[in-house]
Parts: structure tokens; C-alpha cells; sequence
């Protein structure tokens, strides 16, 4: 019995070191398992591309869903990417845009790869046989090794102490200050209850702000305008500079001068007013007698009776003159009788 052990044992490695030196098989990972999924008669196959297919070995399910529906059959590497080949059950209902992941059952459990419906774009189509998901479409969850060295990095000298030294300085900062940190507090408190009690001004000034800006925006040409001009009119500016400065200099010495005069005469202007106050005091007691007086300034030498005797809006007078030269000459006299005969105006008669 010793001897047939032995015996088996020895075909054993024989066949072990016969398939490793013949390069059949890389290792005791690629040796085809036992059993597998059944994928029926008639699977569907997929090339799925992965950034990373971390620990994925061959024979690793595929599941939709959380169901199992195929296995990883091959597992490639095509230049800086790896390339999965899955063998999936032919009535799998995938659309053709779907989306691939490497999974893990749990914690410390195995990979898989998980097929789904695209979530952010419209599914369209059917998952067909030999069909290739693309690099941009697949994706890998986080390895707990991963979590682990990110873990050891915030506690060994990273988060954890930045986050040490700023609580023990607002603890330094805060020592001793409780009153005025309260009383900041309390001012902060007052002004957004400031705010809030004047978010409706608020909005109104913004929404005045946005109206200014639109007409600003719409009045964009004549701005241009302007400011192209503008430089001209700076131009003209600065050659009149000295001619404006000359009349500021003037306007200047005109108000001392006027204050001066003002000053000067203050006691005169006092005593005009002063004497004026009797006359305005008798015009206001006069009162309704000025308005009437010129109503018969108006209508003078007839008094104002005599006027409304005549009807309607007009005085109509026609009066006819005869008037002859010589009796305006003689009325004059600037011309004798014996004069007037050497004219010879008896025509003007």
C-alpha cells in the first residue's frame, strides 16, 4: 500500500512538472477549476476592457443584478490594459451601451465582474455576441489595501495632526477671550438677522442691479462711443488747462472779493431791509386796493361804469379829416403867403 502511494504520488508531480515545463499552464491559477456556471447551450460571448483587473482570476462569475449569469474565461493583457473575455447565458437582457465593474462579494471575499444598464445615458439596443465594452465604459471598486494605506497615511503625521494643531491653536486663541468671542457671536447673530429681516431691499437691489446692467449692456455702442471719444475730449481738456485753471484762479478772487464786499456792506444791506419793512407792511395792509386801483388806471379818464356800457370785445371809431398843405403850412408858419404863390401849390390844393 506504501508502495502504490508512493507510486501515484510520483505520476502525480510527474504530470505536474511535465504540464509546467511544456507551458500549458502558468501556475496553479490557471489550471482549469472543476465544475463552473452554466451558461446553456447557446452563450454569448464579451470582451470587456479594464484599467485594472486587480486580483480577477478565471472562472470568476459575472453577475447582473446580484445573479450570477456567466464566468470569466479568459483573462488578456493588450498593451496597457487588460482585456476580459466573459462567457455569458444567451438570454441575458443587457442593453448594447452597458456598463461593467470589478466587484467584491465582501470584505475579504472573491472578485467578480458586474454588468448593468448605463445610469447616466439612455440604454438602447441588445448585448450581442462578440461584442467589445469599451475602456470608458468599465470601472473597479476600492481594495480594502487601498483603504488601509490611506488610513495609515492620516494617522501616521497627516490629517490627524494638522487637524491636532488646529484645535490646540483655537484652544491658545480662544483662552481667556470667551466674553469677546461671545460678543462676536452675538454681533454675527444680529447682522444675519439684519439680513434676513431685509432680504426683500436685498432682492430688490439686486434685481435694479441686474435692470442696470441690461440697460448698461444695451447701451453698449454708445459707450464705446463715448469712450473712444473720450480721449479727444481729455485732449482738448488738457490744452485748456491752463486757461481753466486761470478762470478758477479768477472765480477765486471774485468770491473773496464778494465776501468781502458782503461783509462790507452788511450793516447797509441791515438798514435797507430795515427801511423797507414799513413799505412791504403798508403794501400788505393795502391788501385788495392796489388791484382795483389798476383797474382804473386801465379804463382812465371813464370810470370803470362808464366801460361796461359797451358791449362786446371791441370799441369801433371812424373819424375823416380834410386837410390842405398850405393850411398845415400856415399852421406851422414856416412859409410866407407870397412864398407859398412862387411854389405854384395849387395843385396841392
Amino acid at each position: 500500500m506504501r508502495r502504490f502511494r508512493i507510486v501515484v504520488a510520483a505520476v502525480v508531480l510527474a504530470l505536474l512538472l511535465g504540464g509546467c515545463g511544456g507551458g500549458s499552464y502558468d501556475g496553479l491559477a490557471d489550471l482549469p477549476l472543476p465544475g463552473g456556471v452554466d451558461v446553456g447551450d447557446s452563450p454569448v460571448t464579451v470582451t470587456v476592457q479594464f484599467r485594472d483587473v486587480l486580483n480577477l482570476a478565471r472562472g470568476a462569475t459575472v453577475k447582473v443584478d446580484d445573479v450570477t449569469v456567466g464566468e470569466v474565461v479568459r483573462i488578456e493583457r493588450v498593451g496597457w490594459r487588460a482585456e476580459a473575455t466573459l462567457s455569458l447565458r444567451g438570454d441575458v437582457d443587457l442593453p448594447a451601451n452597458a456598463v461593467a465593474a470589478v466587484r467584491q462579494t465582501g470584505l475579504l471575499g472573491e472578485k467578480y465582474v458586474e454588468l448593468a444598464p448605463p445610469v447616466d445615458e439612455r440604454a438602447h439596443g441588445r448585448l450581442a455576441d462578440g461584442q467589445l465594452i469599451r475602456l470608458e465604459r468599465t470601472s473597479r471598486s476600492t481594495e480594502v489595501e487601498e483603504v488601509l494605506a490611506s488610513l495609515s497615511l492620516l494617522l501616521n503625521g497627516g490629517g490627524l495632526e494638522n487637524l491636532r494643531t488646529i484645535t490646540v491653536e483655537l484652544h491658545d486663541a480662544l483662552d481667556g477671550n470667551e466674553e469677546e468671542m461671545r460678543s462676536l457671536f452675538g454681533n454675527v447673530d444680529v447682522f444675519t438677522r439684519t439680513l434676513a429681516a431685509n432680504r426683500r431691499h436685498i432682492n430688490g437691489a439686486l434685481r435694479g442691479l441686474d435692470v442696470l446692467t441690461r440697460r448698461v449692456a444695451d447701451g453698449s455702442e454708445v459707450i464705446d462711443r463715448t469712450l473712444d471719444r473720450l480721449p479727444a475730449a481729455i485732449a482738448v481738456l488738457a490744452d485748456q488747462r491752463r486757461g481753466l485753471v486761470r478762470a478758477l484762479a479768477s472765480m477765486d478772487r471774485l468770491s473773496d472779493v464778494g465776501t468781502r464786499t458782503v461783509r462790507a456792506m452788511r450793516s447797509d444791506l441791515l438798514a435797507v431791509l430795515d427801511a423797507l419793512e414799513p413799505t412791504l407792511a403798508r403794501l400788505v395792509e393795502a391788501g385788495d386796493a392796489i388791484p382795483r386801483s389798476l383797474e382804473f388806471l386801465l379804463t382812465y379818464p371813464f370810470p370803470e361804469s362808464a366801460m361796461s356800457a359797451v358791449r362786446g370785445d371791441y370799441v369801433n371809431f371812424a373819424a375823416q379829416y380834410a386837410l390842405r398843405v398850405t393850411d398845415l403850412l400856415d399852421l406851422l408858419g414856416a412859409l410866407s403867403p407870397r412864398q407859398l404863390e412862387a411854389l405854384d401849390l395849387g395843385g396841392a390844393r
